[in-house]
């Protein structure tokens, strides 16, 4: 048995052989490299073999530690992206509800003061009809019942007026 896996593993180193060489000539034959190695960095590393062994071991090593720090700065650019969204979202929203809360505050200030400045100028008004009117004694028969509250009201607070 072992006779006949011998030509067999002969042959099948042959043809590997074959396919590793037309491998290396097409690599050879490649543009981007003939054009590489009539360079002066070519030229260099073809006359120092070690070197460029050296070079394209340190290459081929360093691939996974650059790969990785590639990667962690992928990541880190999308965690802080993600982070300023959604700071950026929860200060948008902190900062809405308080615009709301001012908003509402504001509208019941508005309210109240809108509200005085009524009672204000209808008491002011019916004061200066009162005080200004041509004869304080005859008052109209028709008049409407607020003016004559607050007639009630300014009389009984300022009595000095009667």
């Amino acid at each position: 048995m072992a006779k006949e896996d011998l030509p067999s593993t002969s042959k099948d180193l042959q043809e590997l052989q074959r396919k590793l060489s037309l491998l290396i000539e097409s690599i050879q034959n490649n543009s981007k490299v003939v054009a590489f190695m009539k360079s002066p960095v070519g030229q260099y590393l073809d006359r120092h073999p070690f070197l460029a062994l050296t070079m394209l071991v340190f290459v081929a090593v360093s691939a996974i530690p650059v790969g990785f720090f590639l990667l962690l700065v992928v990541l880190t650019s999308l965690a802080a992206l993600v982070g300023v969204i959604l700071l950026e979202g929860l200060v948008i929203s902190v900062g809405g509800l308080s615009l709301l809360c001012v908003l509402c505050g504001l509208s019941f200030v508005s309210l109240v003061m809108s509200g005085t400045i009524m009672v204000s100028y209808v008491m002011v008004s019916s004061l200066v009809n009162y005080w200004f009117s041509p004869s304080p004694l005859l008052l109209p028969t028709k008049t409407p019942g607020l003016i004559v509250f607050i007639r009630a009201v300014v009389l009984k607070l300022f009595t000095f007026l009667k």
